[in-house]
């Protein structure tokens, strides 16, 4: 099974740098071309639609099907997908309807990759080395998402912007082929009609008072972080010293996810889910800093300080959810997971202009960052949340009483 999890990082660091790579060269293509950011927002627009309405669908799938299966061919629609953009863009070409349809193709063939991996990543490492696995994951995957638009940002300055979806398609064919070398199989059972499998999905969530308190408090929480990541980046370009202090900014939030994936890979609470929401009241430090001291030195600790925080609470929401649901439906549980979250995100930063024109920056700032602290101090009020323990952290039915007092002291 460890071969088959190194297998799957490896797959998915280099499609995660390669992700990287389309971010930047999404931009430069479009501008490069005559383009303007109406249609750059044009693009966003058409890959956030159809993941919102993929979602859901996906996790079907994924609890369906084999989940390498699912990956693989999500993997093959995104290379052909990331290769017709590299080939539209070297030929001179710029349709944006064409456009809009490939990033529209991509993004809805991740909306079916995602639930598929986490359905499979409990499969592959025992329960005692789950939390260190998605530890392991969340390192990987931030230091990509600061590494892969970096070196993307110089291919695509040397080579164009094609040269970016290139590798941005070269990097799908890595991650499946590392898919279609695992020999981990689920089990599967027989299939029932698609409402009814989203409606046994959406119970797994309400029968639990922790996973749907986790879920109502976190798009009360990606409201309130949508208008702050907005008002953010205004403050870092005027205020802060432009281009090079946003790139520090992003660069500090980089290192405190690697901090934070590091504490989760070293340290096993036997509470996990608890510790994960304690840490979580951390990020309000990130968000508040830019309104007092309002310094550069203040915002990158605050950066580190918030960002470790919050890849730690990740690593223990996810590991929970392996834990504690099915792993019949693990993948539909995750793309409700999912959906809340990137629903709540663009509302926020629709009413970030609003809300600060009106009342301020800094006020608007406050009070989201106050959101995020509630937000997280709510849950702690959850029987469930306070009372969870890891899968692997719970004794045999047949442990004497007096190991289980020795164990839980």
């Amino acid at each position: 099974m460890i071969s088959d999890f190194r297998l799957l990082a490896t797959g998915q660091t280099l499609s995660w740098i390669g992700n990287g790579f389309q971010t930047v060269a999404l931009a430069v293509a479009i501008f490069g071309a005559g383009g303007g950011a109406g249609d750059l927002g044009t693009v966003m627009a058409c890959s956030f639609a159809t993941l919102l309405a993929c979602s859901l669908f996906g996790g079907v799938w994924a609890d369906r099907l084999q989940p390498q299966r699912v990956m693989v061919v999500s993997d093959l629609i995104r290379l052909l997908a990331a290769a017709a953009m590299a080939v539209m863009f070297a030929g001179g070409g710029y349709h944006l309807p064409l456009l809009c349809a490939l990033v529209a193709v991509s993004s809805g063939a991740g909306s079916f990759f995602n639930p598929a991996m986490t359905a499979l990543r409990p499969l592959l490492v025992p329960a005692d080395r789950l939390q260190s696995a998605n530890a392991t994951l969340s390192m990987l995957q931030t230091g990509s998402s600061v590494a892969g638009p970096a070196i993307g940002g110089l291919i695509v300055a040397a080579f164009g912007a094609p040269a970016g979806f290139a590798v941005n398609a070269a990097s799908f064919l890595a991650s499946m082929a590392a898919c279609l070398l695992l020999r981990t199989r689920a089990t599967r059972g027989p299939r029932s009609p698609m409402l009814h499998e989203l409606r046994a999905g959406w119970r797994e969530v309400s029968s639990r008072d922790w996973l749907i308190g986790g879920l109502f408090s976190a798009t009360v929480y990606h409201i309130a972080n949508g208008v702050i990541l907005v008002l953010v980046q205004m403050i870092a370009v005027q205020r802060l010293g432009g281009a090079p202090a946003a790139g520090f900014i992003a660069a500090a939030e980089g290192l405190g996810g690697v901090i934070g994936a590091a504490v989760a890979l070293r340290w096993k609470p036997r509470r996990l889910l608890r510790a994960g929401w304690l840490t979580l009241m951390l990020m309000p430090i990130w968000a508040f800093a830019y309104v007092w001291p309002a310094t550069l030195v203040a915002v990158l600790a605050g950066a580190v300080i918030g960002w470790a925080g919050l890849i730690f609470f990740d690593v223990a929401w996810e590991t929970a959810i392996q834990d504690q649901v099915p792993r019949a439906a693990l993948g539909r549980v995750a793309s409700w997971d999912t959906l809340t979250s990137f629903l709540a995100m663009p509302i926020g930063n629709a009413l970030a202009g609003p809300l600060s024109a009106r009342f301020g920056v800094h006020p608007v700032l406050t009070v989201c960052a106050g959101i995020l602290l509630a937000s997280a101090v709510s849950q702690l009020l959850i029987p469930g949340v306070r009372t969870l323990t890891r899968a692997d952290a719970t004794p045999p039915a047949h442990t004497p009483p007096e190991l289980v007092e020795a164990a839980a002291a």
